[in-house]
């Protein structure tokens, strides 16, 4: 039979059991309230896309062969672009623009994104372009970039921000379509469409009867963009409308 007295050995086990539950389960108490994650996901992202295109008199095959390189946006954009880690054209090739990613190709298509940092949301940014054949002897460059514009203050700033990027890669669409040598001029030139006009730089200076080229004859003291001497399309009241 048992007596009413537990014996000491059993009393100090138990304390030491309890003990060591508590320190396992802490009281809800000091648990931490939930708090926002930390780092560069969003909680609640909004996508928005930007879809872009432009025709061009020429086959799709012959236009990729043109625009198609991983870095050839450098030259649409006017902005240094190296590829600083692996193969061009190829998947995981890394460029030096906002170090963007090739991480989907097809034939005459590529897919880009840019990386996760930890000092700012990730906006999940990703561009595609690609050259699709619309006969045997034309086409359309087709430009889209897709991302997360929810950690802009209000509606006003998504908006803005949207025609900065809508303008910036409408005039790259309009370099890609432009010859190189055009292309490449300082000043940024660019095809109007609306005007069925290119609006080039303007180059300042005077004649030269010997420079250092047989061909050099003119001596430019300054570059006038385009767009400074010829104004915006609004400005000039002009427009270029087909006959019905």
């Amino acid at each position: 039979m048992f007596s009413g007295k537990m014996p000491a050995c059993c009393v100090i086990a138990i304390v030491c059991i309890a003990g060591a539950a508590a320190a396992q389960t802490p009281a809800s108490a000091a648990q931490p309230a939930a708090t926002a994650a930390s780092g560069p996901a969003v909680a609640t992202p909004t996508y928005t896309s930007i879809p872009l295109e432009i025709t061009v008199n020429r086959p799709a095959a012959e236009v990729w062969k043109r625009v198609g390189k991983f870095c050839d946006i450098g030259e649409w954009l006017q902005i240094p672009c190296t590829i600083t880690s692996g193969k061009d054209g190829e998947f995981g090739a890394v460029r030096s623009v906002a170090g963007e990613v090739l991480v989907g190709k097809t034939e005459m298509s590529y897919t880009y994104t840019q990386t996760v940092r930890n000092d700012r949301p990730y906006n999940l940014y990703h561009g595609t372009l690609e050259a699709r054949p619309l006969t045997a002897t034309t086409s359309k460059i087709v430009y889209t970039i897709f991302f997360d514009n929810s950690m802009l203050a209000d509606d006003a700033a998504r908006a803005t921000d949207r025609e900065r990027r809508t303008a910036t890669f409408q005039r790259a669409l309009q370099n890609m379509k432009l010859p190189p040598e055009i292309g490449l001029m300082p000043g940024e030139p660019f095809f109007r469409a609306n005007q069925n006009q290119l609006i080039p730089s303007l180059f300042v200076g005077t004649a030269q009867a010997k420079g250092s080229d047989p061909e050099d004859l003119f001596h430019v003291t300054d570059i006038i963009k385009g767009t400074e001497a010829a104004g915006t399309l609004e400005e000039s009241g002009c427009k270029m409308v087909w006959p019905a």
